[in-house]
């Protein structure tokens, strides 16, 4: 039995719509609709953070800058406290989570991430008089170590910490502001974060030794292949480009920045 033309017509027509609807992705939408949208940290120098001038700047902000202005398409920041930035991912508000976010095992099962932007190493802070030299000297009962809410700061404080209480706060310059005025007696954080807290202060010390070190990730949802390939093969540009190099040395291994933005 032959098919009248104009069913068939009709049904390769679907089957065509179809395939182009499936092929539709989370970059197509950030092409369409002219934006990035992106997750960062509200409170956290040297990666997301308002300077001097009242800019929103840091490592996280100027990286996600140049995947805008290389995409072509207009960059829009939302800040939200750490523990705050996945959920704003997963209910869709966001495209991207960029900040100093570990891609832990737990963190992965929810989303995607892309290769690692940088590292970190995690530190002890402690004060200048404190008679504890090095973080292993921190794991005893009666001392407390602040530690940045639902982080891997948290984790290693539980993890090899475990004689130490752990107290919680929402960004690691409030767990300096109190270790400075005696609330707790350490502070775990990433060098790159706590060596600028420690000039801030003034009586603080970073401890001898280092408790970990974390590869740190931009996130998208856990269906965002194409967006997650794409920052993969973004990175490499940027490896081989030294732009990444360059950004990094300034903001992360550096004080350069703060002559221009505190």
């Amino acid at each position: 039995m032959r098919v009248p033309f104009s069913i068939a017509a009709t049904v390769i027509l679907s089957i065509l719509t179809t395939a182009e609807v499936s092929f539709a992705d989370e970059m197509d939408d950030i092409l369409k609709r002219g934006e990035l949208r992106v997750a960062v940290q509200t409170q956290g120098p040297p990666v997301s953070f308002v300077d001097k001038h009242g800019v929103r700047t840091g490592l996280a902000v100027e990286l996600v800058g140049m995947m805008a202005k290389d995409l072509g398409v207009k960059l829009v920041l939302q800040d939200y406290d750490f523990k705050g930035m996945i959920p704003a991912l997963l209910s869709g508000k966001v495209d991207m989570i960029a900040g100093n976010i570990t891609p832990t095992a737990q963190r992965a099962a929810q989303m995607l991430f892309s290769r690692p932007m940088f590292y970190q190493s995690t530190v002890l802070v402690v004060g200048k008089d404190s008679a504890v030299q090095s973080w292993q000297e921190a794991d005893k009962a009666g001392f407390t170590v602040g530690a940045t809410q639902a982080s891997t700061f948290a984790t290693a404080v539980k993890m090899q910490l475990p004689k130490a209480t752990l107290k919680e706060f929402a960004s690691t310059p409030a767990g300096a502001q109190a270790l400075t005025s005696g609330r707790v007696d350490g502070l775990i954080g990433d060098i790159g974060n706590v060596t600028n807290l420690v000039r801030e202060f003034g009586n603080l010390r970073i401890a001898e030794g280092i408790l970990n070190r974390e590869p740190l990730a931009f996130g998208v949802q856990a269906n965002a292949f194409h967006l997650k390939m794409w920052l993969d093969n973004y990175v490499e540009l940027i490896e081989q480009d030294r732009r990444l190099e360059a950004k990094v040395k300034y903001w992360w291994t550096s004080p350069d920045w703060e002559k221009d933005h505190k």
